[in-house]
């Protein structure tokens, strides 16, 4: 059987210590502060990143530089047979299509999954890949039943401040003007390539019923019953986070909730205070 390592990015939510505890490797995402480069989890913690976007700092996203993913993979190679690397979605990043672009020098050896999820969702990728490979799955094999399943997940987020949207250009500064006057919440949605807009709603209270009300039509119609992982996300503080675990759990008691921070990839367009649920669908081939 052949020895398969799994390689992420911090966009899955999965932080470098956690990661050596699973096995797996998670390359930093690189952030501009005020022009000046940082490594989520290695020179930019947390606390840091939120401390400098409400300060209005002039942050910027980047994708990790090739040198930097090669120089991971030919380390790796030199204990595995074969690597599974899993992105954020290419419809979010150019990242992607850089690491399938730099793969093509590694004869199959590297397999770069676009699967479509960010967060939360791409975490459970994760996971799902190692179990995949502890079943004697190759690293194409693993691929392919992961972008098979690219779709089969959801995330609904509502945004606590209008600014982070108005600042990326998602929206004008007259409509978040008027949004804020009118306690406007945005619920957005992520169901494949890109981050859109699906409701908008007067509070947070409305904003959370809509994502609770959305995700049980997902349940019922997109996933027919079938039983899905359940995750929640934040950027809102930790007490508020755990409210909003709760909230799901009773109206979902079925499921077990696992709960992470948000992106920072995706905190830096909606800011702080978010809060998301999320759920994929448990693979059949892990039945």
């Amino acid at each position: 059987m052949k020895k398969i390592a799994i390689v992420t990015d911090s966009n899955s939510g999965i932080t470098q210590a956690q990661a050596k505890t699973m096995g797996i490797y998670v390359v930093p995402m690189p952030f501009f502060i005020d022009e000046k480069l940082y490594f989520e989890d290695i020179t930019l913690t947390q606390k840091e990143f939120y401390g400098r976007l409400e300060a209005d700092s002039d942050i910027s996203t980047s994708q990790p530089s090739p040198g930097d993913v090669m120089e991971l993979w030919e380390e790796v190679l030199k204990e595995y047979d074969e690597i599974v690397h899993i992105p954020m979605s290419s419809g979010l990043s150019s990242t992607c299509e850089t690491s399938m672009m730099l793969s093509k020098d590694y004869d199959g050896r590297v397999q770069v999954v676009d699967n479509k999820r960010i967060s939360v969702t791409m975490r459970q990728s994760v996971l799902d890949a190692v179990e995949l490979a502890k079943k004697g799955k190759d690293a194409a094999q693993i691929k392919e039943i992961l972008e098979k399943h690219a779709l089969d997940a959801s995330i609904y987020i509502t945004v606590d401040t209008l600014k982070y949207l108005k600042k990326g250009g998602r929206i004008t500064a007259a409509a978040a003007a008027i949004g804020t006057v009118l306690n406007l919440k945005p619920v957005l949605q992520i169901q494949g390539d890109k981050l859109d807009a699906f409701s908008k709603c007067r509070g947070f209270k409305q904003g959370k019923k809509t994502m609770l009300d959305a995700m049980e039509k997902d349940l019922l119609h997109r996933f027919e019953g079938q039983a899905v992982h359940m995750q929640a996300a934040y950027t809102c503080s930790e007490e508020e986070a755990e409210k909003w675990k709760k909230e799901i759990e009773e109206r979902f008691p079925n499921c077990e909730v696992h709960m992470d921070k948000l992106s920072l990839s995706i905190a830096c367009h909606i800011g702080p205070g978010a809060m998301a649920i999320a759920c994929t669908k448990k693979l059949d081939e892990l039945a």
